[in-house]
């Protein structure tokens, strides 16, 4: 059940009795018609457009299409006023028993909220794809909350997903991981080890060599590089994956796919995915206009292989092959994609940091001409993260040497509060996170208010049973609701009637952090409700001797629980029962 479509429905149902009645010319396009909350809740509980975006091709003012469209919504039992305002707007009031109807849907239908949008389309959603080089670090933590949420959003609304990590193991930085490795093993072998400028200095890599020493002993230490170089690449590889994996699960966090980048090396993807490029007239030899900035006398032009991006649009052509044949950095980002297409995805989404901002455009621009515009691909950056404490910047991890780990993280404050947090903001908007403020107990700290919420009702579950009160789900749904016609009670009931549309809109933009702001917005109308209470009894959720005003009024608020229930089921967020 979704209120808003339901009257969208009602709308365009009207509209085609007056384009029937010959009030309204036939043929028009009703797909910019919408029905959504007022920008001034007094003005009603839903407006729509219908009149303004209709007029000019019906040739007629907005105002008299408001007129005769308000006389005929006003004529559905559902519709308790239907009032022009302005130029053309039209405002309705929809009767107290819809309301009612959604707060029983909303505790016996367990899809309430789940949409069809998706309509069963293929998504990958790739996130993290940290450098298998260093444990995750406070950047990663945001990207992975960011887009598991997502991913369980779209899932939510009706996509198909797949989840998906792409491990950058096919480039230098692995060999340098190889090469910091054997220092560790060459400490777990009692010497001591050397730590040159531009190896990775922390100390997470010494049980990767203690693992090196169980498995080679001591027989390494007299070899060349050229004999261990690739063995130690894979091993240090592997073991830091293993330690990926876990961090990710610590955080809630499971991957439907691992893709290697070092898989596309040696197998002909890449030249298959730039031999396509080649066939549609995108690839050519050339020489590229000096960088930004960069004096004639410092730029070396040089010819080199370039992919035409600028007819996808681009701001320029890239390179895909240096000018002595090997390929760029891009060349497998473009075979990587290539595959993403192959694998009949309808549409892509790849979450990165804040810094890779200038790739967005190109990336872009090789989908497009890989799917000749058939599968679009998103590109959502989150932003940095502030680390807090004590009024103080959090320190670096000593384990990681230059950097705060996303365990470090976890095991602070745990998985919950650290999803939810990293969702209180925008994803292309920075973050504070601070230690002391996520863990209070108070209304500012979103968290906690929700969780409170959450575990209030369960408070007054367990109350009403001790009492006697009947509150099962079966019970409460079959309840009579007719009583609850309070504002207070209303207002609640209303916001929970949003939850559908909200997952819609959400989904839409590819911002999960819209269900963080809603399930704070439907804990402060529970809240509300509740302290209102404390002045007039007659809202207090237990009613002494009245069984049946009890079920009603425990209906409205457990049903406010179980769509928490929902939205924190997507944000990976664990509802608590009982706050301690």
């Amino acid at each position: 059940m979704n209120m808003f479509t339901d009257i969208r429905a009602l709308v365009l149902d009207c509209l085609a009795a007056m384009v029937a009645d010959g009030a309204l010319p036939d043929g028009l396009a009703t797909d910019a018609v919408t029905v959504e909350p007022p920008r001034d809740a007094g003005h009603g509980d839903m407006a729509t457009n219908a009149a303004m975006v209709l007029a000019k091709s019906a040739g007629q003012p907005p105002r008299a299409i408001a007129d005769a469209l308000a006389a005929r919504l006003q004529a559905d039992p559902r519709i308790d006023a239907a009032t022009v305002a302005g130029p053309g707007f039209l405002n309705m009031r929809l009767a107290s028993g819809q309301w009612q109807q959604v707060v029983r849907v909303a505790l016996t239908d367990p899809d309430y909220g789940r949409s069809t949008l998706g309509q069963g389309k293929r998504v990958n959603v790739e996130y993290v794809s940290a450098n298998p080089t260093g444990p995750l670090h406070i950047g990663h933590t945001r990207g992975a909350v960011f887009g598991d949420a997502l991913a369980s959003l779209l899932d939510y609304a009706g996509w198909d997903v797949t989840r998906e990590y792409y491990i950058n193991d096919g480039g230098a930085q692995v060999d340098v991981l190889a090469r910091s490795a054997f220092e560790r093993y060459r400490e777990a072998c009692g010497l001591t080890p050397e730590i040159a400028e531009g190896l990775y200095p922390g100390d997470y890599l010494v049980p990767v060599g203690e693992a090196m020493k169980e498995k080679w002993g001591d027989s390494l230490l007299d070899k060349d590089e050229s004999d261990w170089l690739a063995d130690i690449r894979e091993f240090a590889t592997e073991k830091m994956m293993d330690q990926i994996r876990a961090d990710l699960a610590s955080l809630g966090v499971t991957m439907d796919v691992f893709y290697s980048e070092k898989s596309l090396y040696g197998t002909g993807r890449i030249e298959a995915a730039i031999a396509s490029l080649d066939e549609k007239g995108l690839i050519y030899r050339g020489t590229l206009e000096p960088p930004k900035g960069k004096m004639p006398e410092d730029w070396e032009p040089r010819e080199q292989v370039l992919f035409r991006s600028t007819a996808h649009g681009d701001d320029l052509d890239r390179p895909v092959a240096k000018s002595d044949g090997s390929w760029t950095y891009f060349a497998p980002d473009i075979a990587y994609h290539y595959d993403k297409v192959t694998r009949g995805f309808d549409a892509l989404i790849d979450i990165f940091g804040a810094d890779h901002g200038g790739y967005v455009k190109r990336m872009k621009a090789a989908v497009s001409a890989l799917s000749d515009g058939r599968v679009p691909l998103d590109i959502k950056l989150t932003q940095m993260v502030k680390l807090w404490k004590n009024g103080e910047p959090f320190k670096m991890s000593k384990r990681a040497g230059n950097f705060v780990l996303l365990s470090d993280v976890v095991e602070q404050v745990g998985p919950d509060v650290t999803r939810f947090h990293m969702l209180t903001r925008k994803n292309d908007a920075p973050l504070d996170f601070d230690f002391d403020k996520v863990t209070e107990q108070s209304k500012e700290n979103p968290v906690f208010y929700v969780q409170y919420a959450y575990a209030r009702v369960n408070s007054v579950l367990r109350k009403a049973a001790e009492a006697g009160v009947d509150v099962s789900d079966v019970t409460l749904g079959a309840a009579n609701l007719e009583g609850l016609t309070h504002e207070a009670e209303l207002k609640l009931a209303k916001t929970i009637a949003e939850w559908p549309r909200l997952v819609e809109i959400a989904a839409k933009g590819h911002e999960p952090h819209r269900i963080a702001f809603y399930l704070y917005d439907l804990a402060s109308d529970f809240h509300a409700l509740w302290n209102r209470g404390n002045d007039d009894t007659s809202l207090r959720f237990l009613q002494e001797s009245d069984p049946a005003t009890t079920q009603a009024k425990i209906a409205l608020i457990r049903a406010a629980a179980v769509v928490i229930s929902h939205g924190l089921g997507i944000l990976g967020v664990t509802p608590v029962e009982e706050m301690r």
